[in-house]
C-alpha cells in the first residue's frame, strides 16, 4: 500500500511535468511546420482509402473556412451516426471521425495499470469521489486515473478548447453548420492524456492505434487547425499570437479570455 501510495505521487509530478509540454504545444506561435503536416496528413488520407491532397494553406480559420467547401458539417456527421445512413460512400470528414472514435476505445481500453484503480474497492453506497487538487485528491484516496483525467485532459480542454478553438469557432458561425475540422495543436488537450498515460508506463496500445496516436501528435505539434477534403486538405497555419493561459492544479480549472491573433490580422477573440 505505502508503495503504491509513493508510486502514484510519483505519477503525478511527472505527468505535471509533460502537461506543461503540451500546454506549450496548444499555444505555439512558432510558423506550421508544413513539411512534418503533410507527410502525416498525406498517411491519414491513405490510412481512409484517400490520395494524397493538394494542401491549401491559409492563415486563419476565417480564410480556411472559406476554401471548405463540400466538407459535411455537424449535422451531417448527426445523420452518418443514424441506425439508417444516407446512401453511398461516407465523405472522409465522415471517415476520420469514425477512425478517431475508434482509435479512442481503444486507447481507453489499453490504460489498465493497476496503479490507476483505487487503493481499496469501493462499495455501492459510497459518495462520490471529491473535487480537489490533484495532490490533496490523491491523499484522499481518489483514484489516479481521475486524477489524471481531471487534471491533464479536462485542464487542457478548458485551457485550449474552452478559452481558445471554441471561442476562435464561435467567431465563425454557428457551431452546428460548419464543416468538420480538426484543431491541429489544440487537438493537444486530448492526445495529451494517451500520450502522458503511455510515458509514464500506465497504458499499453496495440500497434496500430500507438501508431495513430503519433500521427495525431505529430499534427498536434505541427500546425494548427484543418479541414480533410476529399481531394483537398485546408490547413491554417498557427496563430501569430496566443496570450498565455494559466493552468490550475485543481478539478475545476477556470476558462480564461486570451487574445488570439491570427498571421492575416484576424483577431476572433
Amino acid at each position: 500500500m505505502r508503495r503504491k501510495v509513493a508510486a502514484v505521487f510519483d505519477h503525478w509530478h511527472k505527468a505535471a511535468e509533460l502537461r506543461r509540454e503540451w500546454l506549450e504545444v496548444g499555444l505555439a506561435t512558432r510558423p506550421a511546420d508544413r513539411e512534418a503536416a503533410e507527410q502525416t496528413l498525406t498517411r491519414l488520407y491513405h490510412r481512409h482509402g484517400r490520395a494524397r491532397p493538394r494542401f491549401a494553406w491559409v492563415e486563419s480559420p476565417r480564410q480556411g473556412l472559406a476554401l471548405a467547401t463540400g466538407i459535411p458539417d455537424h449535422e451531417d456527421l448527426q445523420r452518418w451516426l443514424r441506425p439508417k445512413q444516407p446512401s453511398g460512400r461516407p465523405p472522409l470528414g465522415i471517415d476520420v471521425a469514425a477512425g478517431w472514435s475508434r482509435m479512442m476505445a481503444a486507447l481507453d481500453e489499453g490504460a489498465s495499470h493497476p496503479d490507476l484503480e483505487p487503493s481499496k474497492p469501493r462499495s455501492k453506497g459510497d459518495k462520490a469521489w471529491p473535487l480537489l487538487p490533484a495532490a490533496q485528491a490523491l491523499e484522499a484516496g481518489v483514484p489516479l486515473r481521475l486524477v489524471l483525467r481531471q487534471n491533464i485532459r479536462d485542464a487542457l480542454r478548458t485551457a485550449l478548447m474552452d478559452s481558445v478553438a471554441l471561442r476562435v469557432r464561435a467567431a465563425l458561425g454557428p457551431p452546428a453548420r460548419l464543416p468538420i475540422c480538426w484543431y491541429g495543436q489544440q487537438d493537444a488537450y486530448w492526445i495529451a492524456h494517451y500520450d502522458i498515460l503511455r510515458r509514464l508506463g500506465l497504458a499499453r496500445f496495440p500497434a496500430q492505434e500507438a501508431a495513430r496516436l503519433d500521427d495525431w501528435a505529430t499534427i498536434a505539434r505541427s500546425t494548427g487547425w484543418w479541414w480533410p477534403g476529399e481531394k483537398v486538405c485546408v490547413v491554417v497555419d498557427r496563430p501569430a499570437r496566443i496570450d498565455p493561459v494559466p493552468l490550475r492544479d485543481d478539478a475545476i480549472p477556470v476558462p480564461t479570455t486570451p487574445v488570439v491573433v491570427y498571421r492575416d490580422g484576424w483577431r476572433p477573440c
